[in-house]
């Protein structure tokens, strides 16, 4: 994209109306702009980012056998009284009629309308398990919507529900689950600390939140840094195999983690000192075993192995897309701007032409923009220098191509790394290679 035609509608100043960084950020870089209290449209910069880590997080469910599909925003009312949370839910449900006067509403998460797809369909044990997921828009009404996207009232979020024949299989869709998230996380760049959260009247320990470290985030953590020193990606896991499961679920589960609602602070002092780390995390994903709450009171079952009936168990399985966005700019960023991981950056690096007329230096630039369009912002306008690297360090490239008349009389350009700031000169086709690399 040639920055010259595109809408990226950078500010030089802090929007009055952002209390947070990633808030400030995101106006900023032109990723969003604010249309109704909460509700953001997403800007094609923005739009961008969305979709990488959608992409990443739709790679890992299908990598575990989850199955897509695509639930409407709009639910009947019908399925939640069935549950019996149509009335319980509260006024963060935005409930509405259509012109027959049925009753709707927007949905806010989706076991009711996923317990009933799978009831129509399912008859039989030998159908299980199953684990769908979706990437859909959800609407809470927050009484008092604030830091931007990260507790808007309109959001993207990837929910999975699992169906199982019995404690034991939905046990071992739990801790696929769980190493789908590690994994998924790491592809995206940041650390999300796995941590047990309440189960509430089920019990058990099939709860966690995934948080990422930022000083901005809504709890306090505690945790042991082994959860620092693994490489979830080549962790070798027969996800078909129970027994390894259950030793990658210890693994995981076994050093200190907790937010300070769940503290323990006997034995956060059995953690040596030299492991632990404290600080504010954002919740960017949680995942819960729930049995049979839903099969049961919507009344969904199939026939079991004896030919009696049985009501499935079922687990939810949560990540904020729109909100990691912003988590991850809290966790990722200096005084000059964002810093995007290599995975989730909306282009790879900004081409930045120092001199915008200089046939050298366009003619290098055209060169470089023709080997990727698409992974690439090239910064074209007739603008000072510093007004580009201000701007390119602002949106969080993760590299700037900087070609200027003298590096461009010897063929050669400035690589620069976002994340360090380190430069280098490099013959132009070693510094697209390193780039495209990553």
């Amino acid at each position: 994209m040639r920055l010259s035609r595109s809408f990226i509608p950078t500010l030089k100043e802090n929007p009055a109306e952002a209390q947070i960084v990633s808030h400030r950020l995101m106006l900023r870089a032109g990723l969003i702009r604010q249309t109704a209290s909460g509700i953001y449209a997403w800007l094609p910069a923005g739009l961008r980012v969305l979709r990488n880590i959608s992409q990443i997080v739709r790679e890992e469910q299908n990598r575990i056998d989850a199955q897509e599909v695509l639930m409407p925003t709009l639910q009947s009312a019908d399925l939640w009284r069935r549950s019996g949370r149509y009335d319980a839910y509260g006024p963060e449900m935005l409930r509405i009629q259509d012109r027959h006067k049925r009753e709707l509403l927007y949905g806010p998460t989706n076991e009711e309308m996923i317990t009933d797809l799978f009831g129509q369909s399912v008859k039989s044990y030998k159908e299980l398990p199953q684990a769908l997921y979706h990437i859909q828009w959800k609407f809470r009404d927050e009484v008092r919507p604030r830091f931007g996207v990260m507790r808007g009232r309109e959001f993207l979020m990837k929910d999975a529900y699992s169906f199982d024949v019995d404690y034991a299989g939905a046990v071992a869709t739990y801790r696929r689950m769980l190493l789908s998230y590690l994994r998924t996380f790491q592809r995206l760049g940041v650390q999300a600390v796995p941590m047990r959260a309440d189960t509430g009247p089920i019990g058990g320990e099939l709860s966690h939140e995934f948080l990422i470290l930022a000083p901005t985030g809504e709890s306090g953590v505690f945790y042991d840094a082994a959860l620092e020193e693994q490489d979830w990606l080549d962790e070798p896991v027969d996800v078909n195999s129970p027994a390894e499961l259950e030793a990658f679920f210890n693994r995981v589960t076994t050093p200190y983690a907790a937010t300070d609602e769940m503290h323990d602070t006997a034995a956060w002092e059995n953690v040596p000192v030299e492991r632990r780390r404290e600080g504010r995390g954002v919740e960017v994903g949680h995942i819960f075993y729930f049995g049979t709450k839903y099969t049961e009171a919507m009344d969904v079952s199939i026939a079991g192995p004896d030919g009696n009936k049985l009501h499935p168990e079922m687990g939810s399985y949560g990540i904020g897309v729109s909100r990691l966005a912003g988590a991850i700019i809290e966790a990722s960023h200096d005084e000059n701007g964002i810093i995007w991981p290599d995975s989730i950056a909306p282009f790879k690096a900004a081409i930045l032409n120092l001199k915008s007329g200089d046939e050298l230096c366009d003619a290098l630039c055209e060169r470089i923009y023709a080997a990727a369009p698409d992974a690439f912002l090239y910064d074209d306008r007739p603008e000072r220098a510093g007004v580009k690297f201000a701007d390119a360090d602002l949106m969080g490239h993760p590299w700037q191509i900087v070609v200027g008349p003298r590096g461009a009389k010897a063929g050669q350009v400035e690589l620069k790394r976002r994340a360090t700031g380190e430069r280098q000169e490099l013959a132009i086709d070693d510094a697209l290679a390193l780039v495209l690399a990553g």
